[in-house]
C-alpha cells in the first residue's frame, strides 16, 4: 500500500498541518505503508511567490517533516519540481479531462465568485494535483475535508482513462480523512490556516508561541461562572495534545466554574511544549547539519522520479506515443 501527501511551501507550518496530515505519516510508517511525501513547489507558482521566500519556505518544510519523525528509510521525501514527469503526465491527462470537471473545482469557483483574475495555473491546479496522485499509483491520500474534492477529481480522471483504454493503468486512490482531526480549529475558532492568520506554530520562538496561544479568542464569561468546554477554542485545541483523562479533567473544570480561560491557556501552552519540545530540539539539530538534509531530499527525489518514469512510460505506451525510450 502506498500513501501520498503533498504540501505547498507558502508559509510556516502550524499545528493544523501536523494533526491534519503529518501525524498520519508516523502511523503509515508503523503500518509499513510506502509513504511518498512531497513539497508541492510547482503548485505555488500560480500566486507568483517571491523567489527567495519560496526557497526558504521549502527548506523549512523539509526540516519540519524530518523533525516530525519522517524516516527517510521508510518514506520518500521529495521535491515536486525535481520530478519533471509530473508536468508531462498532467499535460497528457488534460486531454482526457472535461473542462467542466475543472470548472467545478472549489479553487476555481471561489476565485470566480470574487471576480478575481484567474490564470491558467490556478485553473490547471486540480489537474496537476491529479498527476501528483496518479503518477505514484497512490492507494491512499491523507487530506483535510476541504481537499477531498481534489482526490475525487483524480479518481474521475483515472477511471475515465482506464475505461477508455480498457486497462488498469492507474490505481484509483482513496482519500484518508481522520474524522477527529479533519478540521483543526484556529485561534479564532475558524479552520486553522495561514491565510486566516489564526495559526499556532509549533516551531516558533517561545515568545511567539506563547503570544499565539494567549491570543486565542474566547468569550466574556466571568471566571467564576461555568463554561461550556465544547464551544471554546482553548479546550478544542487542548484535546489534540492530551489523553481522554486530561481532556475530561479540563472539561470538568470549565463546567464547575472558578476556572478561567487564562488558566486553560497556560495549561495548553504547557501541553504544546510537552508534545513538541522533542521535535523542536530535533529540528534545531537538523538545521545545523544541512548537508544531511540536502542528501535526504536529493535521494528522495531520485527515488520518486524512478517510479514516475515507469508510470509515464506505461502511459505513453498505452496512448500510442512512439519513441518511448529512456
Amino acid at each position: 500500500m502506498r500513501a501520498l501527501s503533498g504540501i505547498k511551501p507558502t508559509g510556516t507550518l502550524h499545528i493544523g498541518n501536523y494533526f491534519g496530515a503529518a501525524k498520519q505519516f508516523e502511523m503509515f510508517q508503523q503500518k509499513n505503508y510506502e509513504g511518498f511525501y512531497f513539497i508541492a513547489d510547482y503548485h505555488t507558482l500560480n500566486a507568483y511567490p517571491e523567489p527567495a521566500k519560496l526557497t526558504e519556505n521549502t527548506w523549512n518544510i523539509v526540516l519540519d517533516y524530518l523533525a516530525f519523525g519522517l524516516d527517510p528509510h521508510k518514506s520518500v521525501l521529495f521535491l515536486q519540481s525535481q520530478v519533471p514527469e509530473v508536468v508531462e503526465l498532467a499535460f497528457i491527462l488534460g486531454n482526457y479531462t472535461p473542462m467542466g470537471l475543472l470548472q467545478r473545482a472549489h479553487s476555481y469557483k471561489d476565485k470566480t465568485a470574487k471576480n478575481e483574475l484567474i490564470n491558467v495555473g490556478l485553473f490547471y491546479y486540480p489537474l496537476l494535483m491529479s498527476a501528483d496522485i496518479l503518477l505514484y499509483k497512490s492507494n491512499i491520500v491523507p487530506v483535510g475535508k476541504d481537499q477531498k474534492q481534489h482526490v475525487e477529481i483524480a479518481r474521475d480522471i483515472a477511471e475515465k482513462f482506464n475505461m477508455h483504454y480498457q486497462k488498469d493503468v492507474f490505481v484509483i486512490p482513496e482519500p484518508y480523512i481522520p474524522e477527529d482531526v479533519a478540521i483543526v480549529p484556529g485561534t479564532d475558532g475558524q479552520k486553522m490556516s495561514k491565510s486566516y492568520g489564526n495559526t499556532i506554530e509549533m516551531f516558533a520562538d517561545d515568545s511567539v508561541l506563547k503570544k499565539q496561544i494567549m491570543g486565542i479568542v474566547t468569550d466574556s464569561t466571568p471566571l467564576e461562572e461555568p463554561k461550556d468546554p465544547d464551544t471554546n477554542n482553548v479546550y478544542n485545541i487542548y484535546k489534540l495534545f492530551v489523553d481522554k483523562a486530561r481532556s475530561a479533567e479540563m472539561a470538568a473544570k470549565f463546567r464547575a466554574g472558578g476556572y478561567g480561560y487564562g488558566h486553560a491557556k497556560k495549561e495548553l501552552l504547557e501541553a504544546v511544549h510537552a508534545f513538541f519540545d522533542p521535535m523542536r530540539k530535533r529540528r534545531t539539530e537538523l538545521a545545523q547539519n544541512m548537508d544531511h538534509v540536502e542528501k535526504v531530499l536529493r535521494e528522495g527525489s531520485e527515488k520518486a522520479r524512478s517510479v514516475a518514469i515507469e508510470t509515464v512510460k506505461e502511459v505513453k505506451k498505452t496512448v500510442g506515443l512512439a519513441g518511448n525510450i529512456y
